[in-house]
């Protein structure tokens, strides 16, 4: 193999690591944030509260205010149901870990790759369908979708350089 080609691979290999290190990094923050949601809805509400924010946005500071609202009074009561996002938060941080397969081996894990790409599209008729049932405003919706959104550009990114990389001549050894 050519200096170039082996250049190739790891610049290509790279690549596909940055990509999939941000899409990662995003469920990890995704999972672990989802855990303490009372806390957070709460202090995002006290944020608002009064801020220049809650002036331009008042729809908007009014979500907030009653979710956080909702999920006091959730929590005081009925504690329990608080456990089906800690599920939410397991599955984000799971698969972040199913990603480690294609960060090491991507052409051999290209299917992971491929699964991401089918996760953040399902992401779109889930807020619309689910949020439209559970009365989420829309704006609300499309903040949601907007995760799909963001989340497939580094994954297609990284099914590309993988695609690239499957083509590229090996090092012999």
């Amino acid at each position: 193999m050519t200096a170039s080609a082996s250049g190739d691979r790891v610049r290509t290999l790279r690549g596909i690591r940055i990509c999939l290190s941000i899409l990662i990094l995003g469920l990890i923050v995704s999972g672990v944030t989802a855990f303490p949601l009372r806390e957070e809805l709460g202090l995002a509400a006290r944020i608002l509260d009064g801020s220049p924010v809650s002036a331009l946005f008042p729809d908007a500071a009014g979500w907030v205010d009653r979710v956080a609202a909702a999920l006091a009074d959730t929590g005081a009561r009925y504690p329990f149901l608080a456990y089906g996002t800690d599920w939410l938060a397991f599955a984000h941080l799971i698969i972040a870990v199913v990603f480690l397969g294609p960060l090491i081996d991507p052409v051999r894990n290209i299917w992971v790759i491929q699964f991401g790409v089918i996760a953040c599209a399902g992401i779109i008729p889930l807020a619309l369908i689910a949020g439209t049932l559970r009365g989420i405003p829309l704006g609300w919706q499309l903040i949601d979708m907007s995760f799909g959104i963001l989340g497939v550009i580094p994954v297609v990114i990284a099914w590309r350089l993988t695609r690239r990389l499957e083509r590229l001549p090996v090092e012999a050894g």
